[in-house]
């Protein structure tokens, strides 16, 4: 598989709605998972945890609802994900963006079973990395 670079981009309740509006403009595949599928603690069930467009055209836009206790910035509610199964590949691009920046959630293993990370580099982008089935 590699690794993709894609965007990711957090609403506020509207994610669900938002991703099947691009899917209609953008065509391809839609996979949603909501907090109440993963069984999240003290989260609207019905929100979405994750979802995935991938279009005919190659385009891969990833996104969530703002889980609880999270804060929803309009403007600052889009990140870059890389993603993917080359796990020394993935890890050092997180260590490498880390640097100089600020790690909010360090790369390990996640509920869903991946390896995940999220990070703020030293320019302020937010970088989410995930190794798939680590």
């Amino acid at each position: 598989m590699g690794s993709i670079l894609n965007p990711y981009v957090s609403f506020n309740g509207s994610a669900r709605e938002a991703m099947e509006f691009y899917q209609s403009v953008l065509g391809g595949e839609l996979n949603v998972m909501t907090f109440g599928d993963s069984g999240v603690p003290d989260a609207p069930a019905e929100q979405v945890m994750h979802a995935q467009l991938t279009s005919p055209a190659g385009f891969t836009i990833m996104a969530s609802d703002t889980p609880p206790g999270m804060p929803y910035v309009p403007g600052q509610n889009i990140s870059i994900s890389l993603s993917g199964d080359d796990g020394d590949a993935l890890r050092g691009y997180f260590a490498g963006l880390s640097e100089g920046g600020s790690v909010n959630i360090p790369l390990e293993k996640q509920l869903w079973g991946d390896e995940f990370g999220a990070v703020v580099d030293r320019f302020g982008i937010g970088w989410m990395v995930n190794i798939a089935g680590s």
